[in-house]
């Protein structure tokens, strides 16, 4: 409460908790497809944290329900920074009632309410929210991001909030990895890990290092991603790595960057020494071999990873690797495997599919492994391109030709196919969209690993009415149960006798809660009419009505 207080005599940041910071994740945490955009600050395991605003500004924009960010609260500030406050159980009741009116407004229980300066101006340090555990959340925290209000670029909220995070333990390394690139490391062209103290290390031709390292704080028992990394060579810098900034747009190069399919195996981030070439983060800085080091001279190497926080805690690990000259004993590829190429536009086509892999999508040429599993019974086979996981820079196209539709697919409607209920899914079941035409569903993917075929939607939502009929409002609220076992839900709607109200999607619960509190209507004990529309992502639509005493 004290560095709360004189943040805010010193006209600085100042934290958005009324207490010592402690935090389960910092920024720039490599993760599956993208960078942690943020601190995760810890609310002491509960919900209903008080929530602050960091700077003056004014509240920009507030979400519900979009980006895994769950309810948010955006501020712009003067200062060319905007401030993300995400997972909230709750608003202010200024920012609340800036929501509703949007809401009703639009006629939308999903929100992206876009606001002026002067709907809801906020002081530094004012109480904004109530912290939760909504969106993308396993446990209640805040998700606090920084923005470049012009560029959206991701910035470090630890710089703004350094003065009241304290931290003394530096970096540590646990283990580095030798990627050989046409050369050989111990006499073989496979990757291999290492320790930091190992000896008796050789290598010959190009080879490239990973590493293995995380970062840690006082007073907790959780690890952090690494701000800084240097790898030197005989003194001189080859790579040098700095989270402090990362475009949006590139979010998903940090796949690139890390060892991505040893994370799927291993569940531990190996992050690369060396830029691949279709990885244009502007975080990465390697010398004019991009990072990757030619061991050409039969003698000793002197390597050093330097490790350093934001605080400048550093460690230094310090190993060689003596040049032998060895026989390669790299695999030849095969000439009839596909290849996609990284810097062009590639594509690749079988019986009844076609792949279009853009310019940019790969960091590196990958040779394809394709594999069709045969489903004559199915609405088309499923594709594979790849024996593991590889995810892409951005979509690539997809298109899949859809056999005679039989009338069996049709079971509740029982009329003729409609070729517009046809969507992309993959293994795990995911609606992944796609657009019908001559006889061709295309859609986007993300990852090459995964197997891909269609599936076939007619069947709208199922609405359920929580309570009893004779009294279905508990606690001033009215809730449904709304499922959709295929394609998913898209969109609600709801009117009571006529007039637009507000359904909330209760996280992590297939629960709509109608607050009859916050509504127009009072309490008289009069008989009024519910209205609710849902549609699923391929049109399918349920009109549910019911009457309720209120």
């Amino acid at each position: 409460m004290l560095g709360f207080a004189l943040g805010i005599l010193l006209n600085i940041f100042v934290p958005p908790v009324d207490y010592e910071i402690s935090l389960a994740g910092n920024f720039g945490e490599p993760r599956p497809n993208h960078f942690h955009g943020g601190l995760d600050i810890r609310t002491e395991g509960v919900e209903g944290k008080h929530i602050y605003a960091i700077a003056d500004g004014y509240v920009s924009r507030i979400t519900v329900g979009l980006n895994g960010f769950g309810n948010a609260v955006y501020i712009t500030h003067p200062t060319g920074h905007t401030s993300i406050y995400c997972h909230l159980k709750s608003f202010s009741p200024r920012i609340k009632a800036a929501l509703r009116k949007y809401q009703y407004e639009h006629e939308s229980s999903v929100a992206d309410a876009r606001l002026t300066p002067l709907d809801v101006p906020v002081s530094q340090g004012q109480f904004i929210a109530l912290s939760g555990n909504t969106g993308h959340s396993t446990a209640p925290h805040l998700h606090l991001e920084v923005h470049d209000t012009e560029s959206w670029d991701m910035l470090d909220p630890y710089e703004m909030l350094n003065d009241f995070i304290s931290d003394s333990i530096p970096p540590q390394a646990h283990a580095i990895m030798a990627i050989p690139l046409g050369g050989t490391f111990n006499g073989s062209s496979s990757s291999q890990t290492f320790s930091p103290t190992a000896s008796a290390i050789t290598a010959w031709g190009r080879v490239g290092f990973a590493l293995w390292a995380d970062d840690y704080m006082e007073g907790s028992s959780n690890h952090y991603g690494i701000r800084e990394t240097f790898l030197l060579v005989d003194g001189r810098e080859v790579f040098h790595s700095i989270v402090d900034r990362v475009p949006t747009a590139l979010n998903r190069m940090v796949n690139s960057w890390g060892n991505y399919d040893h994370f799927r195996r291993h569940r531990n981030w190996y992050m690369k020494s060396f830029v691949e070439p279709g990885n244009t983060l502007p975080i990465l800085r390697a010398d004019d071999q991009r990072g990757v080091i030619d061991f050409c001279e039969e003698r000793p190497y002197q390597l050093e990873y330097i490790l350093r926080d934001y605080k400048g805690n550093e460690s230094h690990y310090p190993f060689t690797v003596n040049g032998s000259k060895a026989a390669s004993s790299a695999t030849v590829s095969s000439l009839r495997a596909p290849l996609l190429r990284s810097l062009r536009t590639s594509t690749y086509s079988l019986p009844g599919m076609q792949l279009i892999v853009p310019y940019g999508l790969l960091a590196t040429d990958v040779e394809l492994r394709p594999q069709v599993q045969r489903q004559p019974d199915a609405l088309s086979d499923a594709y594979a391109y790849y024996d593991r996981s590889l995810p892409l820079m951005r979509e690539a196209e997809l298109s899949i030709f859809a056999r005679d539709l039989p009338e069996s697919v049709s079971l509740v409607t029982l009329t003729a196919p409609d070729p517009s209920k046809l969507y992309l899914t993959n293994e795990a079941g995911q609606y992944l969209g796609g657009d019908y035409h001559d006889g061709w569903v295309t859609g986007r993917i993300y990852d090459l690993g995964m197997s891909y075929q269609l599936a076939y939607d007619d069947q709208p939502p199922v609405v359920r009415l929580q309570g009893s009929d004779d009294s279905p409002v508990s606690g001033g609220q009215l809730r449904l149960t709304v499922t959709d076992a295929q394609s998913g839900i898209s969109s609600w709607t709801a009117t009571v006798d006529d007039r637009f109200v507000v359904f909330d999607a209760i996280e992590k619960s297939s629960t709509f809660a109608f607050d009859l509190r916050e509504s127009w209507l009072r309490r008289t004990g009069k008989l009024h009419r519910l209205h609710f529309i849902v549609t699923d992502n391929r049109n399918n639509t349920q009109v549910y009505e019911t009457t309720f005493n209120y």
